[in-house]
């Protein structure tokens, strides 16, 4: 998930800075536009008055309105429901991006477990919540691979939107907002995942090797970053595609998808014993979280909230930066 960011990344900052100017182009264009509308209708107006004999009035009026429509229609199709700020957005996706790389190094530094700790492991067994004492002991090969194909289908989901007419027409300030939204979750889930020891529930199987018992990896099960990055890209697709289109017919269908993906990852995840119900339930919630919220703190209708960078000297004289929070009244 990590290099999938990085390269998401390096693709960005070309696209997302051509687009701005292309913006700002199509903007004067459409002023133009309306600037030349104004005038045909004048001129229109003014033909009518002089040759009424000649035109019938009716024509001219539906003539007049769909000239209207087209271009108030071409205006509406040139509007994203978002706004990308560089210096908001640049210090939000670097610092999230620098974040991921932290957690990944807290991951891979990572000690194996001794023979005698995995003993005290499978000596608490018992002492497993009701609610994830029932995976303790999976392990299968085949639901591992098996929980890679909706993964992967998830990563796809957003990009397939790319085909939508309207969200093309701002493609890097969309594909911008997805590689925030991913950075954000994979910044959460590794450092996380690199300073929490929980076992996974093959640990506990007789039937896993000792040796993939007591490796590192075997203590990443809180929480399920698999499931947490699918949920945050299904569901960043479902509130882009809804946002941009909020009158859309079957948005039942199209929230249901977004929720059956990560949530089949993770049917595979508990069953593969990768993780227990409990990782898999907050990875769902913190991904689908920050899929919804990352697009709709990027709104343009929140005119009273922002999000931005803060850093200062506290009371006792400590130093801080970080992200801050702000909404007016």
């Amino acid at each position: 998930m990590v290099k999938f960011v990085g390269i998401l990344a390096l693709f960005l900052t070309a696209n997302i800075y051509s687009q701005s100017i292309n913006q700002e182009s199509l903007n004067t264009l459409q002023q133009n536009d309306v600037a030349s509308l104004t005038t045909i209708k004048e001129l229109n107006t003014f033909s009518n008055s002089l040759s009424y004999n000649l035109y019938d009035q009716d024509d001219f009026t539906q003539s007049s309105s769909e000239i209207n429509n087209l271009n108030t229609l071409n205006l509406k199709n040139s509007n994203s429901p978002y706004e990308w700020k560089w210096l908001r957005d640049g210090i939000w996706t670097g610092t999230a991006l620098g974040g991921a790389v932290l957690g990944y190094s807290l991951i891979i530094s990572k000690d194996d477990i001794t023979e005698v700790r995995l003993q005290e492991v499978l000596a608490k067994e018992k002492d497993i919540n009701f609610l994830d004492k029932w995976a303790a002991g999976n392990d299968s090969e085949a639901a591992l691979g098996q929980s890679n194909i909706p993964f992967a289908i998830s990563f796809a989901t957003p990009l397939v939107l790319l085909f939508d007419d309207d969200i093309n027409d701002h493609a890097g300030q969309y594909l911008g907002l997805y590689l925030e939204s991913l950075a954000t979750t994979a910044a959460i889930y590794t450092i996380t995942a690199g300073l929490v020891n929980r076992s996974r529930p093959y640990v506990y199987s007789d039937g896993a090797s000792l040796d993939r018992r007591l490796i590192n990896n075997g203590q990443r099960s809180f929480y399920s970053g698999h499931v947490a990055a699918a949920a945050t890209a299904t569901f960043f697709a479902a509130k882009v595609y809804t946002d941009y289109h909020p009158e859309t017919s079957g948005k039942v269908f199209i929230w249901g998808g977004a929720a059956a993906i990560p949530a089949t990852v993770g049917f595979f995840r508990i069953k593969a014993g990768q993780h227990f119900l409990t990782d898999v339930l907050l990875g769902y919630a913190l991904g689908a979280a920050t899929g919804i919220l990352v697009p709709e703190l990027h709104k343009k209708k929140i005119e009273n909230m922002d999000v931005y960078p803060s850093s200062g000297t506290s009371f006792n004289g400590d130093t801080y930066s970080g992200m801050a929070f702000r909404y007016s009244f």
